[in-house]
């Protein structure tokens, strides 16, 4: 058998996240359907993180054990020919054994893209999330500054998270500006459920002046999900690589 690691794009506005279900279109449930297809028998595909419903990637990675061989251009396109369009694998490299997207991964690059324009493109609407008017970039810099380094971050998920390590190294929290709008970057070791969309709401807030710097400091201290932002809308965040 040989261990194949995939690169994936994907619009995930249709897509009821990564993770396969039983009666759902997923992006897990869709890739897994053509590689038993081409494989002639069930096959476990692992990815990198699960993105939510709605989410989109960039470079998400999977990799997947395969009874047959292929050579890496000719499983890209044989899985790509029975994919729908807003799918696709961009990428085949031939993996070791040992090789899991998954637990192999030492970081992970989200970015959420806000636009502050007064009208969306429609080439952009599915990607980022409109909010009309300006934005206090600096006081959202300096409320992100606080959030960098290793905490943690149990005001950042869900409460109900049934993992109990919550700590995660976040080692890049950028707040950038272009012609359009504002991208937050983020990078980290790992990311908790909904960890970097509550991140963006809650610096949303700060850019509205409705919270501020010492707020967000106060929020990781206490981990209480009360005291941070809402979860920012997920059409507006992208899986933009997975670092080995």
């Amino acid at each position: 058998m040989q261990n194949y690691k995939l690169t994936i794009a994907y619009d995930g506005t249709d897509y009821h996240g990564w993770q396969m279900q039983a009666n759902a279109r997923t992006i897990q449930g869709e890739l897994t359907r053509v590689l038993t297809l081409l494989d002639h028998r069930k096959v476990t595909l692992h990815g990198a993180g699960r993105t939510d419903a709605g989410v989109h990637a960039e470079a998400q990675v999977a990799s997947v054990f395969l009874e047959r061989e292929f050579a890496p251009d000719q499983l890209r396109d044989a899985i790509n020919g029975n994919l729908n369009r807003d799918l696709r694998v961009t990428g085949v490299e031939l993996a070791d054994e040992g090789f899991n997207a998954r637990f192999s991964a030492k970081k992970k690059t989200y970015r959420y893209a806000i636009c502050t324009a007064p009208v969306v493109r429609p080439c952009d609407f599915r990607y980022v999330y409109h909010y009309r008017g300006a934005l206090d970039v600096a006081a959202m810099r300096c409320a992100a500054a606080l959030l960098v380094g290793e905490h943690d971050f149990s005001a950042f998920t869900i409460a109900a998270l049934e993992i109990e390590d919550r700590v995660r190294r976040l080692t890049r929290l950028d707040v950038e500006t272009d012609g359009q709008g504002i991208r937050i970057t983020a990078a980290a070791d790992g990311f908790l459920r909904y960890m970097v969309r509550t991140i963006a709401g809650t610096l949303i807030d700060v850019g509205r002046g409705r919270r501020s710097a010492e707020m967000v400091g106060a929020a990781l201290a206490s981990r209480r999900r009360e005291d941070a932002g809402a979860t920012a809308p997920a059409h507006g965040l992208t899986l933009v690589r997975v670092d080995y």
